[in-house]
């Protein structure tokens, strides 16, 4: 009896024992703040492995920059304190620099055009990314970002007139504004409605979501209704995260997150027209572009990305996107 007893209180032990090995926890690092839409799509994400993998991989977020900027958050990666974070275009570019080729302002036609370009562009900047040791697994559009100004701007030399909050480390970024005539302030984006209070910056781009749940289009009340360029997000996990994962479940854990960036691209655009007509009823002016103000903001723009090749990103890739776009607007006149 006592033998028996033994035996099922050392087998209990083992399969106890056995879960706890078997369970893999990935801390995810993320700026977004907690009550957004794209942390509540990466919450539902966590759930979603969860019941793929039987519990044996989970998810703990550090949402609305716990872990850090992403710069920190990805430090900590390199360090392996943290397994995966989610980046914005500019935590991105610090793994993989030609995508900021996409951030190049006035760029785009249409959201259209840009999907079509930027599909064919995936596996380019995918093979970046896993060069530097990384796992990308999620890209997704946080919005387009848009001008919001103390003064009414229409035209580029209006713009002039005011101090641009701009996010730090991005010297390259931060010469080609200049290049084009421009003041701008490094300014984090925690750190924005404090330079607005003070007199610091007086205007800044963002989404209007981002714009509309920080508060800031209190004190910059006009938005130029032409969309600068689109801000992209992504989770990356290091490599030891993602071969920590069992191989059976990555497939149906990567449809997910497929599923979770469609979702989330739908609820976006529907909650950047809700956060715009909710931004005007409390007192913001969405300034209409006269016929010319595009071509001119063009040929601003085209300055800065004069400086910003073979600095911020490869001719190559500046190159490739280019013709990208040009078979695309064939294509459409056709």
């Amino acid at each position: 009896m006592n033998h028996r007893r033994l035996l099922i209180f050392g087998l209990a032990l083992l399969i106890g024992g056995a879960k706890v090995e078997a369970a893999t926890v990935i801390k995810v690092g993320s700026i977004a703040p907690e009550r957004s839409p794209w942390n509540k799509a990466l919450q539902q994400v966590a759930v979603d492995w969860a019941r793929i993998s039987n519990g044996q991989v989970e998810l703990k977020i550090y949402a609305g920059g716990i872990a850090g900027s992403e710069e920190d958050m990805l430090r900590k990666m390199r360090l392996g304190t943290l397994g995966a974070g989610v980046f914005t275009t500019l935590g991105m570019v610090k793994i993989a620099p030609d995508v900021f080729v996409l951030s190049t302002p006035f760029l785009w036609d249409s959201q259209q055009e840009f999907q079509a370009v930027f599909d064919q562009l995936k596996p380019v900047f995918q093979k970046e990314v896993e060069a530097k040791g990384f796992k990308h697994l999620l890209w997704t559009q946080a919005g387009w970002s848009y001008f919001f100004t103390k003064d009414k701007v229409v035209y580029p030399e209006d713009l002039k007139k005011h101090k641009i909050s701009f996010a730090t480390g991005e010297p390259e970024m931060e010469q080609a504004w200049k290049s084009m005539g421009y003041q701008v302030v490094p300014n984090d984006l925690k750190d924005l409605m404090i330079g607005l209070q003070s007199g610091l910056v007086d205007s800044f781009y963002l989404p209007p979501l981002l714009a509309a749940s920080g508060q800031y289009f209190a004190l910059a009340p006009h938005m130029l209704d032409l969309p600068l360029a689109p801000l992209l997000g992504g989770l990356v996990l290091t490599g030891r995260a993602w071969e920590s994962i069992p191989e059976a479940f990555r497939e149906p854990m990567q449809q997910s997150l497929a599923k979770a960036a469609e979702q989330l691209v739908l609820e976006t655009q529907g909650l950047e027209n809700e956060a715009i007509k909710t931004m005007q009823d409390n007192g913001l002016t969405v300034e209409k572009p006269p016929a010319d103000a595009l071509g001119k903001w063009r040929a601003v723009a085209a300055r800065g990305t004069d400086a910003l090749t073979e600095k911020a990103f490869s001719k190559e890739i500046y190159q490739k996107t280019l013709a990208l776009i040009a078979e695309y607007r064939t294509q459409g006149a056709r």
